[in-house]
């Protein structure tokens, strides 16, 4: 059989540039970096949780065979290049050299086939390349294949994607745990070492520098690139409340606040804390807003009564609830509404059945009667910690009881709800009817990353819809031969999905950060990004 090869070359894939060495010659508080996410880790295993918060961890810890550049593009990270042979059916992957995880061992062959494994079973894009592989084989310590059984030109976009699940490279010893069993060790070959025993769930997390880590040649771009660190210890403050992480921000206490409120916006943009803190959007892709409904609980096991919240539903509010009505430089309004399925920048977004969210509760309220569901209880989720769930929650309890549900609102943190989501028992034995959250705009960019839209039954993400005809053009998608027949397919998963409802879409909004004017190198993208950043 004829063979056909690609090869990619690490060195070539980004511009090269000398890499600026770590400032050292500071006072010892300059050289530590201090970050309050915008939630709490209850859980470090970056492929059983899939919260934004677990992945923003992780990629602290470990690193990817390829990462992703600010143009959504794959690069080589930790693979030195790969080789396609035998018409798309042979992967063949290097890795580069004197690459060691945290514990001193090295990074082989076997420990990226296990990771494969392991995060092949819980990811969705990954479960796609599960299904094509006939076998994975350690060829030596750096080098092993990958033998499919059907070609699948998308690998590289698979393996280096930044949307939840990612696929990160852990010793094989951990790798090797039940996929569906949480692993409480965090070994990863990764810019910083996670520091196990200064963690306090709730409170703080401590990583210090890997000096160990060898960066990749080339400027840093998003995921991919020269990850050159320049503070010896990087540290999480967990602050749910919006007022001391303001505080803690402008008294210099803490350098970096993910997620700053909308009503603090003024006091950075024009107030005297302006002065040290600066604002600004680092993920241009936004955040998409959904309403989860639990497809397997009444009222919401039946599709009339999901159309129906899609009748009532108006982004507007909900997204005014969330970011508020002024905007930041350069964007004066961050709210957008008009949001289907898919990023409305995305090559997969289209207009189809969008008139089927109509803004009228009493529309609504008329098709919630047709359908018998007039009074129903409902469960509803809420993470009083995070201020966009919190608020969308709030303006959602609302619009349910105008519209004629019972509502049963349950407030907790949102640890908590990710526990209890995971739940498919009964409303009357600890059961939920749904739950506002939001995705970044990169999650709902293609079939392949949208957890959400899946239609898998028990397999899907919690809600757990069973859409065959949407599983069936994600199918599609996957095997277009062209991007005319992916827009098709598409195109009819959001028409199926505006009928079936896996969730209501309730809009879009842009999420500045928040950061101390003395730190440069804050680099775009997500999830955010310890590498790069300094303090002047």
């Amino acid at each position: 059989m004829i063979q056909r090869r690609q090869i990619l070359a690490g060195a070539a894939a980004l511009p090269a540039a000398s890499l600026a060495a770590p400032a050292m010659a500071q006072p010892a508080q300059n050289r530590v970096l201090r970050y309050v996410p915008h939630a709490n880790l209850p859980n470090i295993d970056p492929f059983t949780n899939t919260a934004f918060v677990a992945r923003d961890h992780a990629f602290l810890v470990y690193d990817q065979l390829y990462g992703m550049d600010e143009n959504f593009r794959p690069q080589p990270q930790m693979a030195e290049g790969h080789v396609v042979e035998n018409d798309g059916l042979l992967w063949r992957f290097t890795l580069r050299e004197n690459l060691k995880f945290h514990d001193g061992s090295p990074v082989r062959g076997r420990d990226c086939i296990a990771s494969i494994r392991r995060w092949g079973r819980r990811d969705a894009f990954g479960q796609v390349l599960m299904s094509r592989v006939a076998d994975m084989t350690e060829v030596s310590d750096r080098v092993f294949t990958i033998r499919l059984n059907t070609p699948f030109p998308k690998m590289l976009e698979c393996i280096s994607k930044v949307t939840t699940s990612c696929l990160f490279i852990m010793p094989e010893r951990l790798a090797n745990v039940d996929p569906f069993t949480n692993i409480t060790e965090a070994v990863g070959s990764g810019p910083y070492r996670f520091i196990q025993n200064e963690w306090v769930p709730g409170s703080r997390l401590a990583y210090a520098r890997n000096a160990d880590y060898v960066p990749r040649q080339g400027n840093a771009s998003m995921t991919a690139g020269g990850k050159v660190t320049h503070f010896d210890r990087v540290e999480w403050h967990i602050m749910p409340d919006p007022a001391t992480a303001s505080a803690a921000l402008q008294s210099g206490e803490i350098d970096w606040w993910e997620q700053p409120t909308a009503d603090l916006f003024p006091l950075f943009l024009r107030g005297a804390a302006a002065r040290n803190v600066r604002v600004d959007i680092i993920n241009g892709t936004g955040l998409i807003g959904i309403f989860r409904p639990n497809h397997l609980t009444a009222p919401f096991n039946n599709p009339a009564v999901r159309r129906a919240v899609l009748t009532a539903i108006n982004q507007t509010d909900f997204m005014t609830a969330v970011i508020g009505t002024s905007g930041i430089e350069g964007r004066p309004d961050l709210r957008r509404e008009g949001i289907g399925y898919f990023a409305p920048e995305s090559p997969s977004a289209s207009n189809v059945s969008m008139e089927r969210m109509r803004k009228s509760v009493d529309a609504a309220r008329a098709e919630l009667q047709a359908a018998g569901a007039i009074g129903q209880r409902l469960v509803l989720l809420n993470a009083t910690d995070l201020s966009s769930i919190n608020a969308a929650t709030l303006v959602g309890a609302d619009l349910f009881r105008r519209m004629g549900f019972n509502v049963d609102l349950v407030s907790t943190d949102w640890g908590t709800l990710v526990a209890r989501r995971a739940s498919r028992n009964p409303l009357e034995q600890g059961g939920w009817s749904g739950f506002f959250t939001f995705w970044s705009g990169v999650d709902h960019w293609n079939p392949a990353n949208h957890a959400s839209i899946r239609g898998n039954g028990e397999n899907a993400w919690p809600g757990w819809p069973t859409i065959p005809a949407i599983e069936a053009q994600r199918d599609a998608w996957f095997n277009a031969p062209n991007e005319a027949a992916e827009k098709a397919a598409t195109t009819e998963m959001q028409r199926i999905a505006f009928d079936e409802v896996p969730y209501v879409p309730t809009g879009m909004y842009y999420q500045p950060t928040a950061i101390r004017r003395n730190l440069t190198g804050l680099l775009k993208g997500q999830p955010p990004l310890f590498w790069n950043i300094r303090r002047a």
